[in-house]
C-alpha cells in the first residue's frame, strides 16, 4: 500500500519496522495476533491482480479516496496503483477468510467494496470467501485535524499542528493539542453544528481514551472556565496514553533481533493460510496447478 506513491527506499524500509514496533508496544500480543510484513507474503501481491481482473472500472473510480487524493495530482501522475489500492486491500481481508475487520469510519466505503467483490467472485466461481463485516468504535471511528476540524487527521497533510503522532513527545503533543481550533464559544458539548467542530473532536478524542457516555463526557467539564480547560485535559490524556506506548516503543527498538524474528515467524504463520486460499482461488478460477518434478 505504501508504494502507491513514491518512497525513498531507506526511509520505507525503516519506517516498516516501525510500525511494527508500534503495533507492539501498543500491546498486540505476537503470540496471540500474526504481525508481519505484507510484502514478505506474496499470496498479497498474486490474489490483489486476480481480484482487480473481476473488480469493475466504475466501483474503483467511485472510491471517495481515490477521488479526494487524486484532485491533489497532476492527471498524468496518478499511478494506477492509487486507484487499485482497494483490490489490494480486499486481497488482505479475503485471504485470512476475516470474519470481522476493525476500522475506522474513513474505510467503511473500502470494506463494503472488499464485501462486494467477494460476493462478486463467490457468485462466479462458488463459495470462495467468508464475507467480511466492518468492526467500526462507538467514540473515536473518525478523528479530525486539529487544525482543520472538517478533515479527518491524517499523516500525509502538510501542517505541523494537524495531527499529534504517536512518537510525539509530551511537550509537542501538549502545544498541538494547545493550539487546536475551535469557535469563539464557551460551551463544552457535543453538537453537530459545524461551527463547534473543533470543540466536539477534542471531545471525542477525551472519549475515545477515557470512556464514557457523551453525557458523562459533557459532565466532566461542567465546571471548565473555557476551551483551555478542555485542550489542558485532552492533552493530559494523550500523553498519558501514549507515553508507555513510547517507553516500550523504544524498548523494541533497541532490542536487536527481536522485532525481526517476530517478523519473520509471522510471514510463516500468514503464508500457510495465504497459500491455502490462493490455492483454492486459482482453482476455482481454472488456472493450471504447477506440476513438481518427480
Amino acid at each position: 500500500h505504501a508504494i502507491t506513491v513514491p518512497q525513498d527506499p531507506e526511509v520505507l524500509r525503516q519506517k516498516t519496522r516501525e510500525v511494527a514496533a508500534l503495533y507492539l508496544a501498543a500491546g498486540i500480543d505476537p503470540e496471540r495476533a500474526t504481525i508481519f510484513v505484507q510484502s514478505h507474503v506474496p499470496a498479497h501481491s498474486e490474489l490483489a491482480w486476480l481480484l482487480t481482473c473481476l473488480a469493475p472500472l466504475g466501483w474503483l473510480n467511485r472510491m471517495t479516496q481515490f477521488k479526494d487524493k487524486s484532485a491533489k495530482m497532476k492527471q498524468d501522475s496518478i499511478g494506477a496503483g492509487l486507484l487499485n489500492y482497494p483490490t489490494l486491500m480486499a486481497a488482505d481481508i479475503l485471504l485470512y477468510q476475516a470474519e470481522a475487520v476493525p476500522v475506522g469510519d474513513d474505510q467503511r466505503q473500502h470494506l463494503e467494496f472488499t464485501r462486494d467483490l467477494a460476493q462478486r467472485f463467490n457468485h462466479l466461481y462458488g463459495e470462495t470467501f467468508t464475507i467480511p463485516e466492518a468492526m467500526i468504535p462507538p467514540a473515536g471511528a473518525r478523528v479530525m485535524g486539529l487544525d482543520e476540524p472538517t478533515k479527518k487527521m491524517s499523516k500525509s497533510e502538510d501542517s505541523e499542528y494537524h495531527a499529534v503522532y504517536l512518537l510525539d513527545p509530551p511537550a509537542r503533543i501538549r502545544k498541538k493539542i494547545m493550539r487546536a481550533v475551535t469557535d469563539s464559544g464557551r460551551e463544552i458539548c457535543f453538537s453537530d453544528d459545524p461551527e463547534k467542530a473543533g470543540v466536539n473532536n477534542l471531545l471525542t478524542i477525551y472519549q475515545a481514551i477515557n470512556g464514557g457516555t457523551r453525557e458523562e463526557v459533557e459532565a466532566a467539564f461542567a465546571d471548565a472556565r473555557g476551551y483551555g480547560d478542555l485542550k489542558k485535559a485532552v492533552a493530559e490524556s494523550v500523553v498519558g496514553l501514549l507515553e508507555p506506548l513510547q517507553e516500550r516503543y523504544n524498548e523494541i527498538m533497541a532490542e536487536g533481533g527481536y522485532l525481526d524474528d517476530i517478523l519473520a515467524h509471522g510471514a510463516e504463520r500468514a503464508a500457510a493460510i495465504a497459500n491455502a486460499t490462493l490455492a483454492d482461488v486459482r482453482d476455482r478460477m481454472g488456472l493450471l496447478a504447477p506440476r513438481s518434478h518427480s
